[in-house]
């Protein structure tokens, strides 16, 4: 079997390899890839070869938001066999420590994930994963479906972690895929009114199309003005605010923005550092939240794929073969379209 994989060596240098299929381990399957999507987090890595403390410090096989069937099984598997088409969640923790123990699998300081240095990713012809972080999808769930499970259990995690319920009003910050994603499960999980905002009209045509209930483009207009203008919608602005682009300004918004008593929950990845009204929030009592991947949301994700809850078709708009890795990050890079699918075999 041929096994093609998409490594980076550096800044703007991905080539294309072969590497030799590996044996699953016990409790491990080899799958055959179908889908991987381009990550922004992808992007960075080409780009800029790190994010935060992560540095690609040596080659590195990229692609962590995948699916695939599988092709073998190793000792001990009970849960899949050959043929089942599965979503693999990237990251598989200790098992063993204190946040793994409380449920909280994301903050393991001995997580292994997927295209995160020096981890090799899932962009290849077969690729090996231990099966319990493996879910077998439904016959109607396709495998495109499947690659979009990871960043949709981003915005499930978001919106768990915010505390989105029945009856609440939210704000989405962006209308990149994650922010697109967050805004579909603040309305499945409950939210009354969800508001969001960008800087392409292309993006927020997508979002009303999607289900938002007001979008409006922030570009040239200035902090006082979006301000006055989201309270305004929102009837004295929203309960939760969910950040989705990491910008200095998008930030500050969004806490200004968010209701007293309120919640922002910051998602997008933007500078180390920014300046924030950090006594604006305290005097209000704006809780500021974070997030860090998710854990414990990839079968809610597939549950609101499965049920119809949550449409992520929409969100390809470009596919790209594994030979053209190059030509689907550049496009990614250039912001053309919303996600960019990359198909590894004839399995897809």
């Amino acid at each position: 079997m041929e096994n093609i994989a998409a490594v980076l060596y550096g800044n703007n240098d991905i080539r294309l390899e072969k590497y030799e299929v590996e044996e699953p381990k016990e409790n491990e399957v080899l799958i055959q890839m179908a889908s991987v999507g381009i990550c922004g987090s992808d992007v960075h890595y080409w780009t800029k070869g790190k994010i935060g403390d992560f540095i690609v410090k040596e080659p590195m096989i990229l692609g962590h938001e995948s699916g695939g069937i599988v092709a073998r099984c190793g000792p001990g598997v009970k849960n899949l066999q050959v043929g089942d088409r599965v979503a693999i969640e990237p990251g598989v923790p200790c098992r063993v420590c204190e946040y793994c123990k409380s449920g909280r699998y994301n903050l393991c300081l001995d997580i292994i994930f997927c295209a995160t240095p020096p981890i090799h990713g899932s962009l290849r012809n077969y690729y090996t994963h231990p099966s319990d972080f493996c879910y077998k999808l439904p016959e109607h769930v396709s495998l495109e479906e499947a690659a979009l499970l990871e960043p949709l259990s981003v915005a499930v995690h978001a919106c768990r972690r915010s505390g989105v319920t029945a009856g609440c009003c939210v704000l989405v910050l962006g209308a990149g895929p994650i922010g697109l994603l967050n805004m579909m499960v603040a309305k499945a999980f409950g939210a009354t009114k969800v508001f969001i905002t960008d800087i392409s009209d292309s993006r927020l045509d997508t979002a009303r199309s999607l289900g938002a209930d007001y979008a409006v483009n922030i570009k040239n207009h200035t902090e006082l003005e979006m301000i006055k203008e989201i309270v305004q919608a929102t009837n004295g602005g929203p309960n939760i605010t969910i950040e989705c682009c990491g910008a200095e300004a998008s930030v500050r918004l969004g806490i200004l923005s968010t209701k007293s008593g309120g919640v922002i929950c910051l998602v997008g990845c933007g500078p180390d550092e920014v300046k924030i009204p950090i006594i604006n929030a305290s005097a209000r009592e704006v809780d500021i939240r974070g997030i860090f991947r998710y854990a414990n949301c990839y079968p809610i994700a597939l549950d609101l794929v499965a049920t119809g809850r949550v449409n992520v078709k929409p969100l390809v708009t470009h596919r790209f073969s594994l030979s053209e890795t190059v030509k689907a990050f550049e496009t990614a890079k250039e912001g053309k379209g919303i996600k960019i699918m990359i198909k590894c075999s004839n399995a897809a």
